[in-house]
């Protein structure tokens, strides 16, 4: 089956030029375009997209808002964020909103189109060309600063546990534990228990252990 994508950018040069980056993939197809949110949304509602290809900014309002209100409502929608402004701020709030990607303007249609093929796979998955180097330069030149319970949970998330495991563990309740993760995803960066973890092991924060040690 194809991927239907939606195009949301109020430049119909801009629209024009990636539908003929994603006709050229035989895994998509085009249903539709808008160049308002206002379109976007009575778009959605119709179509029902695999993925939406939203622009930042738009004559009625912020894509970034958007597409935290569409992430309430479709939850496996794959949604790429498009922007000319690709700044750091930019990109970590795109993170924070629900977005499955991130990709500047300037970057070629292909990168346009490998981000929604990401999208479609893992619509909760956040990437971007750009995260690790923005992640490094949101960080202190001593990495996060992480307490020690945040350390005990960073461990424990790294050897597998799941939330109810990890409270049993530490003798603490689950909301608290959630509360722990959430505040370690934010100091990392990071969107998911894999990015917390991939970040922490670049930052030294956790170490690689080595099956031949005794």
């Amino acid at each position: 089956m194809t991927i239907s994508v939606l195009l949301v950018d109020d430049h119909e040069l801009i629209r024009q030029g990636l539908r003929r980056a994603f006709e050229r993939d035989q895994e998509f197809e085009v249903v539709g375009e808008a160049g308002s949110l206002a379109d976007a949304k009575r778009l959605i509602g119709l179509v029902n997209p695999d993925v939406t290809i939203l622009d930042v900014r738009l004559p009625d309002g912020n894509g970034l808002e958007a597409c935290r209100a569409i992430r309430k409502d479709r939850a496996d929608m794959g949604i790429v964020i498009l922007t000319m402004y690709a700044g750091d701020d930019q990109l970590f709030e795109a993170l924070e909103s629900g977005a499955s990607a991130f990709v500047p303007k300037n970057a070629p249609a292909e990168d346009v189109v490998a981000a929604a093929k990401h999208a479609k796979s893992s619509p909760h998955s956040f990437t971007a060309n750009d995260l690790n180097e923005a992640m490094r330069r949101k960080m202190s030149p001593t990495g996060p600063q992480l307490s020690p319970r945040e350390r005990e949970v960073l461990g424990l998330l790294a050897d597998g546990l799941g939330v109810a495991q990890i409270s049993r563990q530490l003798y603490i309740s689950e909301s608290t534990t959630k509360t722990h993760i959430s505040k370690l995803y934010e100091k990392l960066g990071a969107g998911n228990r894999a990015q917390a973890l991939m970040t922490a092991l670049k930052l030294g924060l956790l170490k690689h252990e080595d099956p031949n040690s005794p």
